[in-house]
């Protein structure tokens, strides 16, 4: 009985340090390819298509700006 559970823990333990590695090998080779330069300030300079919205101009915004000024 315990050998039959030290032989499972030990074939788990194997293949989940494998899978860990394949997930980690993986993650580093999508990160190396999202990021494409970087800036002289470390800023990342890319190449999206979408744009940057940093402000939208609404009623709680609007109150926010009459209250703080």
């Amino acid at each position: 009985m315990k050998q039959d559970r030290r032989e499972f823990l030990k074939k788990s333990l194997k293949v989940t340090t494998i899978a860990g590695a394949a997930v980690a090998a993986t993650s580093l080779a999508g990160a190396s390819k999202t990021a494409s330069e970087v800036d002289d300030n470390g800023v990342v300079i890319g190449k999206s298509n979408k744009k940057e919205v940093l402000y939208k101009k609404t009623q709680s915004w609007e109150q926010y700006y009459k209250v703080a000024y």
